[in-house]
């Protein structure tokens, strides 16, 4: 099979495309629990290009086949809930950028009829944690305001279009004219420049302060993040793509009873498959009621990958960054 390989971590220009072994039926995650997938289509996030460099906490021996995000045709499966011929959307921990991969069964979903492949393989890793952050650590509730940085990305639309089918009113936060067209075409009902005084702005247009935060950046702007809550507002940190983590003082949060609270979706949902379950339940409702629909900005063929990679790297991604694998 065609596979994507990373034998040096020198970053996007080190990846390239080998002949690959497939993947034997049996070499799942969990012995004797796993989906053979063959792959339609890959995603590319952020951890890829850490991980192309060596940034990334998980750090697999050199060589191996980069990507955690598919969707495909089931192939083989472990558990009668999956049939050969059956569309899914999977998560896997490595080897989703090739021909044929093997995903776990905690983490292989059947793939909803609204949805393409491309649009498939941006649904678990964004969405999934979007529901998470928002809904179950951000308490975000019906008719509160919401502020999202990154807002055009693949995270960032699927953060707002989940915080609008929860109820919620969705600001973003946008650096270009081309990335406010995104975000709005996600849901924003607001756009607001990272460049200008948006914390200023949030407040105005929430009414003195927004309820939630949802930071993937972190950075200097985690400071006015803060500044933008209203009494009893949450900061809700997934990630820093900002590249420099933050430190809070805490007197700011003891002024205005904030609360700082942490998302991380991956290391809570392993051990937690009926969790894992109930997400993706909840979010085939949002599917199936037209408010979830994964946003494919550029698309680029197998042997593009390391295209795919720098355009994330140097920020120009909107919505999600798709990798057609089956020629």
């Amino acid at each position: 099979m065609r596979a994507l390989q990373i034998e040096e971590l020198s970053g996007p220009d080190a990846v390239k495309v080998v002949d690959a072994p497939d993947p034997p039926a049996t070499h799942f995650s969990t012995p004797g629990q796993g989906v053979l997938i063959d792959v339609k289509a890959a995603a590319v996030s952020f951890p890829d290009v850490l991980q192309s460099r060596g940034l990334y906490q998980f750090k697999p021996e050199l060589p191996f086949v980069p990507g955690a995000e598919v969707s495909g045709v089931v192939v083989e499966s472990s558990d009668a809930s999956f049939s050969p011929g059956d569309r899914v959307a999977a998560m896997t921990l490595l080897g989703a950028m090739a021909e044929r991969v093997a995903a776990p069964l905690a983490m292989t979903f059947h793939l909803p009829d609204e949805l393409d492949f491309a649009e498939g393989a941006g649904l678990v890793l964004n969405y999934h944690t979007a529901l998470f952050a928002l809904k179950y650590r951000g308490r975000l509730a019906e008719g509160e305001w919401v502020l999202v940085h990154g807002a055009a990305g693949g995270g960032g639309t699927a953060s707002l279009q989940v915080s609008k089918a929860l109820g919620a009113k969705t600001i973003a936060v946008v650096s270009s004219d081309e990335k406010e067209r995104v975000a709005s075409e996600a849901g924003a009902d607001h756009v607001v420049r990272s460049d200008a005084d948006w914390k200023v702005e949030a407040k105005e247009i929430s009414g003195g302060g927004v309820d939630v935060v949802l930071d993937p950046v972190g950075g200097d702007r985690f400071t006015d993040s803060l500044r933008s809550l209203r009494e009893g507002g949450r900061a809700v940190v997934v990630g820093f793509t900002g590249g420099s983590i933050p430190e809070v003082k805490v007197n700011r949060l003891l002024l205005n009873n904030l609360e700082v609270v942490g998302a991380g979706w991956g290391a809570y949902v392993l051990s937690k498959p009926d969790f894992t379950r109930m997400l993706a339940d909840e979010l085939e409702e949002m599917i199936h009621a037209g408010h979830v629909r994964p946003i494919v900005g550029s698309r680029f063929p197998l042997e593009q990958a390391g295209d795919a990679m720098r355009l994330i790297e140097e920020r120009g991604a909107l919505g999600k960054v798709v990798l057609d694998v089956a020629e």
